[in-house]
């Protein structure tokens, strides 16, 4: 035998194990593929089918449903809700949780940021620090907001829109009227024999 067919043919030869300890494998798997090999020669060294059912969503019905989410809200509402997408979309609810956390999307999550166009910021910040540190002696300090306990509607920035993630983003700031009442922290009828 010529010497170049001799490697090839102890291959061939050789034991299952032998092979997979070569090529570092399994025996099993080595016999699967020499199975594979035998009955469908070279086309059986390539991808065969696998089990499970065929795909049911398309690409282009992943991209609609990115970018529905990312470009709409629905009626009514916020941000969209797996069922709410889901219904839009005539898929479950289970699919479109699977291609936001694919994409990394939460149409319910939010973040806040602030950012001080105020010259005046860091004396402004040392001063109300320094109240709190070392309050002064008989002194009565309020901190106050005009729109206390109720959801700010007008931002005084455009809202960040949600990206891959990335939460969508809102400014801390309200458009701010500019008026506010301590009656709520005073106790108006407070002289009770002092």
């Amino acid at each position: 035998m010529a010497r170049t067919g001799r490697p090839k043919a102890e291959l061939i030869l050789s034991s299952n194990k032998d092979v997979a300890t070569q090529l570092g494998s399994t025996p099993h798997a080595v016999g699967r593929w020499r199975k594979r090999f035998v009955e469908h020669r070279i086309a059986g060294l390539g991808d065969m089918p696998r089990p499970g059912g065929p795909r049911t969503v398309t690409d282009e019905q992943v991209a609609a449903v990115v970018k529905r989410t990312l470009e709409s809200t629905p009626k009514n509402a916020t941000h969209w809700s797996t069922r709410a997408m889901a219904q839009e979309m005539g898929l479950s609810q289970s699919t479109v949780s699977r291609i936001w956390r694919a994409f990394g999307l939460q149409p319910h999550r939010t973040e806040t940021f602030k950012l001080s166009t105020d010259p005046y910021f860091i004396d402004k910040v040392h001063d109300v620090v320094g109240l709190y540190l070392d309050p002064p002696e008989r002194a009565l300090v309020f901190c106050v907001d005009e729109k206390s306990q109720i959801q700010a509607l007008d931002r005084s920035q455009p809202v960040l829109p949600m990206m891959p993630g990335v939460p969508q983003r809102l400014t801390h700031d309200y458009v701010r009227a500019g008026t506010t009442t301590l009656f709520a922290a005073l106790e108006v009828t407070w002289p009770r024999g002092r």
